[in-house]
């Protein structure tokens, strides 16, 4: 009995390693390798990307980036009403950027309609002279319906991957 249960584990050992082995070398090849998952294309743009983005698209969107840098004391041209709601949107809130709800969500948060947003922790608090917070909510609360459901549909379309042709 011993010695069957040891020809049996010395035949399927191999024959397992074997078998592995050609699942791995089939999977591996072809058009499509499924052992490699690309990078989806919402991997591909940082958020100090996208802001620039969303002005391309959105030219009228209030830039806000008249705030004055602690270190330097100049302006800080780059830190925008859209990079800080991106930043907010993605780092403060941990929310998806490719989908509209969250964005809503967002954007209701601006509003005072959501969740709070705490001064202390809102983007451009730690490097700006001034806490740009109270700004942003004007500037987002006067944009109409049209212009933030634009606004949401934009950030939604840079962020999401293109559809894949087959």
């Amino acid at each position: 009995m011993k010695q069957q249960k040891l020809l049996i584990g010395q035949f399927f050992s191999p024959f397992i390693i074997t078998l592995m082995s050609v699942i791995i070398v089939v999977l591996g090849i072809g058009n499509t390798n499924l052992l490699h998952i690309a990078p989806a294309a919402a991997q591909i743009f940082t958020p100090s990307d996208v802001w620039q983005k969303v002005y391309q698209q959105i030219p009228d969107f209030p830039q806000e980036n008249q705030y004055v840098s602690k270190v330097t004391g100049k302006i800080v041209a780059t830190d925008t009403l859209a990079s800080r709601l991106i930043r907010y949107h993605i780092y403060n809130k941990g929310r998806s950027p490719i989908y509209r709800l969250d964005w809503k969500l967002t954007l209701a948060d601006y509003l005072d309609a959501n969740e709070t947003i705490y001064v202390d922790s809102y983007p451009g608090n730690g490097i700006l002279t001034q806490n740009p917070l109270v700004g942003d909510r004007m500037v987002i609360s006067k944009l109409t319906r049209r212009q933030r459901n634009n606004l949401v549909q934009v950030l939604v379309n840079i962020f999401s991957p293109p559809a894949q042709k087959m």
